[in-house]
């Protein structure tokens, strides 16, 4: 998903050299910074306020974002009459070689300038005088870090959105595979019914596709444009609201000065659906610790997302999945925080929000390092399908079939096969063998009514194979579920998989044998 802004690419920009440089704070940059803002203080700010004020350390990293609204509110006040076009030209060059330094990691920030709109002002006054000082003319920087952060959030939602789907890609890639693979299907932990290993896999690329949606619509939300908002009650100059939300790719203006000023519901709608989605890929970050530990061993990673021990030479830990699975402590956190942090504010703007940023920067990257974790695993993990298929054979996980097989073959009451089903299992149990080792004679000591036709049932292969029911995990299924979600991801027709009619664990098949 593209916007006019251009803003670029939100995602990761805390790795680059931007955040390492800082001048030191000298004379000049305190009075430079108190003639910006403090003509009614007689004194620079105490050391102490200096720096519980300054916000340069973290947004930062807004600065393609605060360049692009500065660019469009320029164009848009020569439009309109207000800046003359050779001031227009100036800011825009001007502004442009800023841009240029801060990507070249030349520019230096000073924490006396407080934070990226009077760090890039400041630079543009040095570049081209006294036009730079009519730029913030029709506007407050309460307007202007609010539509900075909307237009960094929405890149990042698109970065998110590209990961989800990548990651999707890669989930489906692999149930098409696996599609055959016998997998113990677990309630409580306990065995429960055989499922494919490609419908467990599948049931992620459904979640995920809820949380991008969830993304998907925070991003409708959040694209209104609040430059022009001012200060909280708009301004008396005859700006176009209209052709700054147009040329930077928003829908309209926001339509409340006071809320647009105050609103921070964006951040908070996708730092909900973050946490979500990070809850989501720690469910499968533990599934991967489970499989991977030497008591189930249904799969394997390799050295690429797994460390050793530095006393005990035989571990191979999933510390990447075990990561993974911590990141929702600090995507929750960063919710759970902005929420206090808004929750007594009154209208409009309160310095507090200034706390909004540094965790929202910290939950984005750590569910976009997360997805791009597992995403790497999905592609990395080797399936042991000899284990899962007689992991999935053990604990009766047939017993709900024979229980089916009674009541469309024998037209027993499900409740009464539901018994009769437990007193088989009960047998079995004392004989120490499983469903499929009982003969006929010893299931017609339980009920005389039962044939030789339910040892058809009795396999796990038999169990996948008869759940055809739409959203079941027959094989067959699964292959069309595929061919579905991979359409849908890539824009292009796909046709369901020929299945292999492989037995479990066939040499040469890619799986751990």
């Amino acid at each position: 998903m593209t916007t006019p802004a251009a803003t670029g690419n939100a995602h990761f920009l805390f790795r680059g050299p931007i955040e390492r440089e800082f001048s030191m704070v000298s004379p000049s940059d305190k009075a430079l910074s108190n003639k910006m803002w403090g003509g009614r203080f007689a004194e620079a700010p105490d050391a102490i306020m200096e720096e519980i004020n300054a916000s340069i350390g973290f947004d930062q990293r807004l600065y393609r974002q605060d360049i692009a609204g500065s660019k469009a509110h320029a164009t848009m006040l020569e439009a309109t009459g207000i800046l003359t076009r050779d001031d227009r030209d100036a800011i825009l060059s001007g502004l442009d070689q800023v841009l240029a330094e801060i990507e070249g990691g030349q520019f230096k920030f000073s924490r006396a300038l407080e934070d990226i709109h009077m760090n890039v002002e400041s630079r543009l006054r040095e570049k081209i005088g006294d036009a730079a000082g009519r730029l913030h003319t029709a506007r407050s920087r309460n307007d202007q870090v609010a539509t900075d952060f909307r237009l960094y959030v929405r890149d990042y939602i698109d970065t998110l959105l590209g990961q989800i789907r990548s990651l999707q890609l890669a989930l489906v890639t692999r149930a098409e595979e696996e599609a055959e693979t016998i997998l113990p299907g677990f309630t409580h932990l306990q065995n429960a019914q055989p499922v494919t290993f490609g419908h467990h896999l599948l049931a992620y690329v459904e979640m995920l596709g809820r949380d991008a949606g969830r993304l998907e619509d925070a991003r409708k939300r959040l694209n209104e444009n609040p430059l022009g908002s001012a200060a909280l009650a708009g301004t008396p100059y005859p700006i176009d609201r209209h052709m700054t939300a147009a040329a930077l790719g928003f829908d309209r203006p926001t339509a409340n000065s006071l809320d647009a000023v105050s609103d921070r519901d964006f951040i908070l709608e996708t730092l909900a659906a973050a946490a979500i989605c990070a809850m989501h890929l720690s469910r499968f970050a533990e599934e991967m610790v489970i499989w991977s530990s030497a008591q189930f061993g249904f799969i394997k990673l390799s050295d690429k997302f797994t460390t050793g021990s530095s006393i005990m030479p035989q571990k191979r830990n999933p510390d990447a999945a075990e990561l993974v699975r911590a990141k929702i402590g600090r995507i929750l956190g960063a919710l759970n925080s902005l929420l206090v942090v808004m929750k007594g504010l009154p209208l409009a703007y309160s310095k507090d929000m200034q706390e909004d940023k540094e965790v929202a920067f910290d939950a984005l990257d750590a569910l976009s390092l997360s997805l791009a974790a597992m995403t790497g695993m999905v592609k990395d993990m080797q399936p042991n399908r000899e284990k899962m298929h007689a992991s999935a054979s053990a604990g009766f996980s047939t017993a709900t079939d024979v229980a089916d097989w009674l009541v469309r073959e024998l037209n027993i009451p499900f409740r009464d096969a539901h018994h009769i089903t437990g007193q088989i299992v009960s047998l079995a149990e004392q004989k120490n063998c499983g469903l499929e080792g009982l003969t006929i004679e010893d299931f017609k000591l339980i009920d005389h009514r039962i044939d030789s036709r339910i040892h058809k049932v009795l396999t796990v292969e038999a169990s996948v194979a008869a759940r055809k029911s739409y959203g079941g995990t027959a094989p067959a299924n699964v292959v069309e579920q595929a061919a579905r979600w991979k359409s849908a991801l890539t824009g292009e027709t796909h046709v369901p998989r020929a299945l292999k009619g492989r037995k479990h664990g066939t040499p040469g098949d890619g799986g751990v044998e």
